[in-house]
């Protein structure tokens, strides 16, 4: 298929299209590069082993998207364009309300007058806000308690309505959980502007002396170590997933939601010590105080990802843990040095 992948240099969506070419798909790659690097693009060429065709383009430009569409026939679009702190959702919610959900209504609307009818979005499991129990499965009630998560669980809404309205129009929304670790070459990885607002970059930056000690939020939850637990997924499981339901997509009537993850949790002690491990590094930390919003423990049930595709996660905490921290040796600076 010749597929338009929209956020295709960030850290997900990277992923997904060297996938996507190394199973033979056309790939071309649509970003604006706010919170990514062209740096990528050449990387990716590089993993590939051909060029790529890449357009500076926002999801918001109507007119640009219409002209891409117009230029060449898609099959399908894979969807990663937005943003996706939930620190700073809370600080900035109407860009979050303008990027997320207007990106996603020009997206939807350019698709439409083009009639490509086949869409994978990148969701996320903060659609199911607090969940009152563990394992989380796709009929657990759906919330938001921050922004982000808010423009998620409307994107959501946005792509049902759609497929309501036009019987012909597929979509598969894949709610995932904490996407760790980056591509074993170490060409590309997570590259966060600032602070890291997550923990494995955040655990990269202190194992490399780059950072002073990791801050660890609450160390009394109700778990095997009172730290918090949750979901980590290593990246390129989720790049499978997101190739398999583009592959799965003609078998779809309307609009289907599935849980990525691996199923289990580990606790944040767990996967530091795991990571020591991997990089033969010490990993200082300090205990401090909980954050508001945040749950003792939240993992996947997948199962249904497993029914509908055939994918599960296949790799482990270590596999996790060494390729993060072969992409952060590699790259100190992130791609800020190419």
């Amino acid at each position: 298929m010749r597929v338009l992948v929209c956020g295709g240099a960030g850290y997900i969506g990277s992923h997904t299209s060297v996938v996507l070419a190394g199973r033979g798909h056309d790939v071309v790659v649509a970003d604006n590069f706010s919170n990514s690097s062209p740096a990528v693009l050449q990387r990716l060429e590089q993993l590939i082993g051909r060029a790529l065709e890449a357009h500076c383009l926002d999801v918001r430009d109507g007119p640009g998207l219409a002209a891409l569409f117009s230029k060449q026939s898609f099959d399908a679009v894979l969807h990663f364009a937005a943003l996706k702190s939930v620190g700073e959702s809370c600080a900035r919610p109407l860009d979050y309300f303008d990027n997320n959900i207007a990106g996603t209504i020009v997206l939807l609307r350019a698709m439409r007058d083009a009639g490509v009818a086949r869409l994978v979005f990148s969701s996320s499991a903060t659609v199911y806000g607090e969940p009152a129990s563990v394992p989380i499965d796709e009929d657990a009630p759906l919330s938001a308690t921050n922004p982000y998560g808010r423009t998620k669980l409307v994107m959501e809404q946005l792509i049902d309505d759609v497929c309501a309205a036009d019987p012909d129009f597929q979509a598969i929304s894949l709610r995932y959980f904490n996407p760790v670790g980056a591509h074993p070459s170490g060409l590309i990885g997570e590259a966060p502007n600032g602070i890291p607002n997550n923990l494995m970059p955040y655990v990269c930056q202190v194992a490399a002396g780059q950072r002073e000690s990791l801050q660890v939020y609450g160390g009394d939850w109700p778990t095997v170590d009172g730290t918090g637990v949750r979901d980590y997924i290593h990246v390129m499981d989720l790049a499978r997933a997101h190739v398999d339901a583009l592959e799965k997509l003609d078998g779809v009537r309307g609009h289907l939601a599935l849980n990525l993850g691996v199923g289990r949790g580990v606790s944040v002690l767990q996967l530091v010590q795991a990571f020591a491990e991997a990089s033969g590094r010490q990993i200082p930390y300090r205990i401090v105080d909980r954050r508001e919003g945040d749950v003792a423990e939240a993992w996947a049930d997948p199962r249904r990802a497993h029914a509908m595709l055939g994918w599960r996660a296949q790799l482990g905490v270590e596999d996790m843990c060494r390729d993060a921290w072969r992409w952060q040796s590699m790259n100190p600076e992130g791609y800020a040095e190419t």
